[in-house]
This record gives structure tokens, sequence and C-alpha cells, in this order.
């Protein structure tokens, strides 16, 4: 099967704006005199990483479209296994990543993984069903537990994070990224996956109704915040219950992003369609087939060395987001160069590798 160059396009700026993101929240100390229009980055808040879960739901749909299509429970079987082996991969690298960066989304995008490798067989209906249940679950368990149990705000830490009671909280209900409700990213991922995109009319219908959909949402939630504060509803409640931030991830937040997502991977496919082989889109699009790669470097690497030069933290938002964009120039660079040698990035070989069939 060819592969679709918009979805390696919409998976590079996924990453630069969890790169975005991710500095932002480490190095940024809070100033009084910022310039107003470079906290319009807030935006890419959960957004990013809603876009590179979907992906990887799309990702795992166009994998297993032969199988799928063949019906051959022996091939299924053996792409569910390969899938879980991934999973369990990633699930380790996740845990061995988590004391040097504790926002990381692998070890959750694992558990993701195995929801969607045993939702396989499932028709595109069933699988939107699915996705439906488990963002329902977040907001129902929501208002029987305490969301903010383990944390500390101020410094973004999880007090019990490496007990079994914890680290199950944390995984399932009030981490970063938890399974409920952003598995259902994923396994809506896999339905827009089986979708016939290679189609104009269709990328123009998908980025159409994602952009009403957000601006009616981010609209719906503004007018309700407003309303509730004017009948005298404390500020702070009504906007940790109706903002569109990822933290809680409560229905307007996912409905938000899921509709975003649509819109910027629309506008990706398009993109590529046209001009996949320009040199203006061609490093993007071998930037995102180094994904993992780049995802790992980025804290490793990337704030590593700003960690020796002392400026990882009390920084400005304005010096936090340049040298996220110098990370993002160098990771291009770098990706550029090495997909002009090898096929896969050097993880994404590694982790092919390792789970190929015997």
């Amino acid at each position: 099967m060819q592969r679709i160059f918009g979805y390696d396009l919409a998976r590079a700026l996924a990453i630069f704006g969890m790169i975005f993101v991710n500095f932002k929240t480490v190095m940024h100390g809070e100033h009084a005199a910022e310039v107003s229009w470079l906290k319009l980055f807030n935006l890419l808040d959960g957004r990013a990483s809603a876009v590179f879960v979907i992906l990887a739901g799309v990702g795992i749909s166009l994998m297993t479209q032969q199988v799928r299509l063949s019906g051959e429970r022996k091939d299924l079987q053996q792409a569910r296994r390969t899938l879980l082996l991934r999973a369990a991969i990633l699930f380790v690298i996740g845990l061995l990543y988590l004391p040097i960066w504790p926002a990381d989304i692998l070890h959750y995008y694992a558990v993701y993984m195995v929801i969607g490798a045993y939702a396989l067989a499932l028709t595109s209906k069933q699988l939107l069903w699915l996705a439906s249940i488990l963002a329902a679950g977040f907001p129902l368990i929501f208002v029987l537990l305490d969301y903010a149990t383990a944390w500390n705000w101020s410094t973004l830490s999880y007090a019990d994070l490496w007990s079994f009671q914890g680290f199950l909280r944390n995984l399932v209900f009030n981490g970063f990224h938890p399974v409920l409700p952003w598995a259902a990213f994923l396994i809506f991922g896999m339905a827009l996956g089986r979708l016939p995109m290679q189609q104009a009319s269709l990328r123009r219908k998908v980025f159409c109704a994602g952009l009403v959909a957000c601006l009616l949402i981010e609209t719906l939630g503004f007018g309700l915040r407003q309303f509730l504060i004017r009948l005298g509803y404390a500020p702070d409640l009504v906007q940790y219950l109706l903002s569109t931030t990822p933290m809680p991830p409560l229905p307007l937040y996912f409905l938000s992003a899921l509709a975003s997502s649509c819109a910027l991977i629309a506008v990706c496919l398009e993109l590529a369609e046209r001009w996949h082989d320009t040199p203006y889109l061609r490093p993007l699009i071998h930037t995102g087939q180094l994904a993992l790669t780049l995802y790992l470097a980025h804290v490793l690497l990337g704030m590593g060395v700003l960690e020796a030069l002392g400026l990882l933290q009390q920084q400005s938002l304005a010096m936090a987001l340049g040298c996220a964009m110098i990370f993002c120039v160098v990771a291009t660079l770098f990706a550029s160069c090495w997909r002009s040698h090898f096929k896969l990035g050097p993880l994404e070989y590694l982790l092919r590798k390792a789970t190929a069939p015997v």
C-alpha cells in the first residue's frame, strides 16, 4: 500500500506542538510583561497530543488494512500479536522514561494500543461506539472521585505515582493522558483511518466538519462560562469545569480537540497530496516519519542541553518558545539528513525489528 504522506506531515506538526508545549511547561516562569500574542501557544495544550494519538489509530488501521479486509483469522491474530508486542515495548520505554519526564505519553499510549489491538475486528460503527463509551467514562468517574488526588499543582508532581493504586489511578483517571478518555482518540483514529481520505471531496468535508464543530464547541464553552459567572458562580470553578483545556479532560475539551484534530489532519492530507515532493514539505514529512525518535530526543537531548546551560527553569515565555523553535529546526534538519540515507528512524527501526514476525 502506498504511503499517505499527509499523515506524516500531520505527525510532524503534532510533534512540534508537543515540543512547544513541553518546553513551555518546563522552562517558563511567571513574568508580568509577556508579549500577549505569544500566549496563543497555550492553545496547543492537549491539542498536539490528541493529533498524535489519533494518528496512531489511523496508523493501526492502515497497517492492518489488508488483514482486516481478507478476514483471515490467523492473519488477524498475528497482527494483534504484533501490536501487543509493540505496546509492551513502548510501555517499558515509557516507564524507563517516566523518572526523567513525568509527563511521558508512551506508557499511556501503550495501553491505548492494547485496546486498539483487541478492537481490530470491529466495524467502523462499532469503533465509534467504543470511542464514545471510553470518552463518556471519564466524566462518569469524575463525579465520583477527586480528580486532584495525589497532585501538587504548583510543581505538577504526583505523590504516589509508584504505588500500585497511585499508578493505576494516574494511568486510567487523573494522569497527564489517562486512558479515560484518551484511548477514545486512538479508537476514533482507527475509524478515521478506514475512510478513503485520498478523495478530495471527503477531505473537504472532514475539514469543514472539524472546523465548524471546534468553533461551535469553543463558543458554547465561552458562552456557558460567562453565563454562569454572571449568575454568581465562582469563576475558578466555572473555568475548571467548563474549559477546553486538557486537565481535566472533560467533554468540552475532548470534543474540541477531536474536531480541531480532524481539521488539521484534513489540511495536511490536502497539502501533501499537492506538494509532498517539494523542498518545502518533504523535510516535514521526513520529520513525521521519525516521531518516536524525536519525541524521546526532545527531552533527553533538547532539555538535557538546556539543563547543562542552566536555562531549564524560570525563563521567559519568549525564551522557552525560542528554544523549542530551535529544537524543531534542528530536528527537521536531522530527519531530512537521516531519511536521505535510511528508510526508518533509529528507534523506529529497532521497534520494527523487535516486533517483526519470526
